[in-house]
């Protein structure tokens, strides 16, 4: 049998060679390839840093790039000229600290502690700042802590919020001297309200009152100084609101740590008595446990003198009044539920409004000042807890409140 026909020598090295030279082809176009790809890429890259300097350098606003130092790595004229420079040269190398006002240094190093050590994506605070002519400006400053070269970096950016901060400041001076008026007033007029309530009690049992006839006049005059006893029991009441918020106000809770069951019961005395006369049922629910918390006994009591008189004065006879205290995991919560007139749904977000436009007359004609609930909420306020109610017309209101 013939064998088959041999291959030239000389062929393969030649398929040898074609195949290395369509291999380097193939790197070759991969090469470009990839050099076209990071071109456009280096290109982004390039327009994007440009778009970014076009918007740190021509913003309105002052912007900075600070390292964790607070030192400025980079900054935009409007920085410069904010303050009080003519180069953003003058700005750049510099510390923050160097112009931060000597009274809110500590404003930037919470800053770094928030950003840095506590790793906060952003952080915003309102400061004071100082210019190269000594004269010192408000701005509101946002830094965003973004990933560099050389490490985390802040992206800074600070608004002159002077204008407005200057008007917060007058509103306030104006709002404390009102406060003040309204005080002193409160206090100089309590004397002769307790004056007229005085003359009232005396003329009701005047001689010359009794022997007016005909008797149906007689008790036409009565029923008005009754009246008028009233309305001084309730200006008393207000003037007495007045000045509570004011004390309040000009002085630190004292705490200290209470049995609330204790307290509760202590304070629910005077309102048994009441509940009695109304016929409302007055309920005080306790844990088995003695329940402690750290409060100011006499501002405390406060709160429960607003709910409870609050729940009388919108309970019909023969509802229910329910106290109850309980032991949650790391808070306290406190109950007081009626089964009353309940709040309109319209009311209930104003319900803790000084001078409540949801302030109401109760069944009993009693009438409320409308700083009861607005008081009770800065004094829960004060201990660090939660208040909040609800409500349904003709159901009832319950309202709650948690410390930690």
């Amino acid at each position: 049998m013939p064998s088959p026909p041999s291959t030239p020598a000389s062929s393969t090295p030649e398929k040898k060679q074609v195949k290395s030279l369509q291999q380097k082809n193939t790197r070759l176009r991969q090469q470009k390839v990839e050099a076209e790809r990071q071109k456009a890429v280096d290109e982004r890259y390039q327009h994007s840093q440009e778009r970014f300097r076009a918007v740190f350098e021509n913003s309105p606003m002052g912007q900075k790039i600070i390292d964790p130092d607070l030192c400025i790595r980079q900054a935009n004229q409007a920085l410069a000229t904010m303050l009080g420079l003519k180069t953003v040269k003058k700005v750049e190398g510099r510390k923050i600290l160097d112009f931060a006002h000597p009274d809110f240094v500590q404003d930037w190093q919470h800053l770094q502690e928030q950003l840095w050590a506590h790793k906060k994506p952003w952080f915003a605070l309102e400061t004071c700042l100082i210019r190269a002519d000594k004269s010192s400006f408000w701005c509101r400053v946002t830094s965003v802590l973004f990933p560099d070269d050389e490490g985390e970096m802040g992206y800074t950016t600070l608004e002159d919020i002077t204008a407005r901060k200057e008007l917060e400041l007058a509103n306030q001076r104006l709002y404390d001297t009102q406060e003040t008026m309204l005080h002193l007033a409160a206090h100089d007029l309590r004397t002769p309200v307790a004056h007229i309530q005085l003359l009232m009690d005396v003329l009701r049992r005047h001689d010359g009152v009794r022997r007016i006839e005909p008797e149906a006049d007689r008790q036409e005059v009565e029923q008005m100084l009754v009246l008028v006893e009233q309305a001084c029991g309730t200006a008393n009441a207000l003037l007495g609101d007045v000045l509570f918020l004011g004390q309040m106000q000009a002085t630190r809770a004292r705490k200290h740590r209470t049995n609330l069951g204790a307290l509760l019961d202590k304070r629910l005395q005077v309102f048994r008595l009441a509940a009695q006369e109304k016929e409302i049922h007055l309920h005080l629910e306790l844990p088995k446990s003695p329940v402690h918390a750290d409060i100011d006994t006499d501002q405390f009591g406060r709160i429960l003198d607003n709910l409870l008189t609050n729940a009388l004065n919108f309970t019909f006879a023969g509802g229910t009044i329910r106290v109850a205290l309980r032991q949650l995991k790391g808070r306290v919560r406190l109950v007081v539920q009626d089964t009353g007139l309940g709040i309109p749904e319209d009311l209930q977000p104003h319900v803790f409004d000084k001078f409540s436009k949801a302030s109401r007359a109760g069944l009993y004609g009693d009438t409320t000042t409308g700083l009861g609930l607005f008081i009770t909420k800065q004094i829960v306020e004060m201990h660090h807890g939660n208040i909040w109610l609800e409500s349904k017309e003709n159901e009832g209101t319950t309202f709650f409140i948690e410390l930690t």
